[in-house]
């Protein structure tokens, strides 16, 4: 398993989406088997196991890309029920179209619906258990946290905004009355007081989460903690685990030296590259109709070339020519570089659907067969606003340790923003990335920007 699925998503939603994926697969072949009979099911059991993958991967892709993995809130079960319904139907559909391009896929439908009825029941069934189990934080690892200011309440939110974050707090170390402390728990003057939940295991993991550490870390008690079988864990990497991204806040470059990652190994580069040139090229041959179509739509709706060249700043800090379709009107930027705003009154009406839709993007495969980009990596900035963002933002050069990307794990994960507030939430998960990078991270992502440009989300 990729390391980034290990250490971003918590195993229980792992767990989740593949015993989801088994419970459709055996519902579908008990239907099998029951109208079959035992005879038939036995000597067509190839067929009949190929025929309910099939409908089980359609179900779970449909499932992914309309959020029904997202579990981080916990939704209203009648809206979750009519999503589901929705879902499923969308993934008749897709259905119908695969088995009419492979009729021999196709089964009865009588069968068919039968299936359909059974796995509803089920589905609707397993997902109410499982939201009732993250609801109340069953099975959640209850967590001590030491520090009640600023640092401490960002772990906090956290934890408090996940619902399937696999924690729970259940005692502080600090000030009593602090804003930060909720729920009634127990706040404890020293970290020794812990002793007691920890022997009960009643915390099993302690994390430090101190505003200003220096004099005030109760070493001893810690490690002996540590070797009662307790996690000790620094606030900074608990976070990172969490939420997918690096408190650039509470970052200082010893802790980038030490941390683990911030390493691409050889062979790494070259499958991400091998994997670059790849899908680059595959999506050229296939968006070469889209290609043709913009291009006389933008000719013909103003005035000005197809395509609009820009500089940008790439990997080791290298300024490269970044290839775009065009979406502003020409000489919009006369008065020097803006950054983009919501209602932009410099694009065109094709520029505003393109921007949405991502065609404007299109052209960058182009840089990423030429070297210039990677297909996922940190978004490339303009020379003049990453000058200026590199004295105001701390570790906002490391950015450019790598080639900058299409698609990245910040576009996905933080909204399309357009300040020096955005660039540093930005730089977070950019950060993320750089540490954790591997060839199944960048599956993921490309995965999910799949999902972004389905339905229009964040671009701007």
């Amino acid at each position: 398993m990729p390391y980034v699925f290990k250490k971003y998503y918590p195993w229980r939603n792992l767990l989740f989406f593949f015993s989801e994926g088994a419970l459709i697969f055996i519902i579908i072949n008990c239907v099998f088997l029951f109208w079959a009979g035992a005879a038939e099911y036995r000597e067509l059991l190839s067929i009949y196991v190929f025929r309910a993958l099939v409908v089980t991967v359609v179900f779970q892709l449909c499932f992914y890309y309309f959020d029904l993995y997202d579990h981080t809130i916990i939704p209203i079960f009648s809206d979750h029920l009519l999503k589901v319904l929705q879902t499923v139907g969308f993934g008749c559909i897709v259905l119908a179209f695969v088995y009419y391009l492979f009729p021999a896929l196709s089964i009865s439908l009588k069968i068919f619906w039968s299936a359909l009825f059974a796995v509803g029941l089920v589905i609707l069934g397993w997902r109410f258990t499982y939201f009732q189990l993250l609801e109340h934080r069953i099975f959640d690892q209850p967590v001590a946290l030491v520090g009640t200011g600023w640092f401490a309440g960002q772990i906090v939110s956290a934890i408090e905004d996940k619902k399937d974050s696999g924690h729970r707090i259940v005692a502080f170390v600090g000030d009593k009355d602090s804003p930060m402390v909720r729920n009634g728990l127990p706040v404890f003057d020293n970290v020794s007081q812990l002793r007691r939940l920890c022997e009960k295991r009643e915390v099993e993991k302690i994390v430090l989460a101190l505003d200003e550490r220096r004099g005030k870390m109760p070493m001893n008690d810690l490690i002996q903690f540590k070797f009662m079988g307790i996690e000790i864990i620094d606030a900074v990497g608990f976070y990172e685990r969490l939420t997918g991204k690096i408190m650039v806040e509470k970052v200082d470059p010893s802790w980038m030296l030490f941390s683990d990652g911030f390493y691409v190994r050889r062979m790494t580069r070259m499958l991400k590259r091998m994997l670059d040139i790849t899908v680059a090229s595959a999506m050229l041959v296939v968006s070469l109709p889209v290609f043709l179509l913009s291009a006389v739509i933008i000719s013909f709706e103003s005035p000005g070339g197809v395509f609009y060249r820009q500089d940008r700043v790439g990997a080791n800090s290298r300024v490269f020519n970044i290839i775009k379709f065009r979406s502003m009107y020409a000489d919009s930027e006369k008065d020097g570089p803006v950054w983009a705003a919501a209602e932009d009154s410099r694009i065109t009406r094709y520029g505003a659907f393109i921007r949405k839709a991502r065609i404007d993007e299109l052209p960058q495969l182009i840089n990423v067969i030429r070297g210039d980009m990677s297909f996922v990596g940190p978004r490339p900035e303009r020379p003049v606003f990453v000058s200026e963002l590199t004295q105001q933002i701390p570790f906002y050069s490391m950015r450019h340790a790598l080639r900058p990307g299409i698609t990245g794990w910040a576009q996905i994960y933080y909204p399309y923003g357009a300040s020096k507030e955005d660039a540093l939430r930005k730089l977070e998960y950019d950060l993320y990335y750089i540490k954790n990078l591997s060839i199944g991270m960048d599956l993921s992502t490309i995965f999910q920007t799949i999902k972004v440009v389905l339905f229009r989300k964040g671009a701007r």
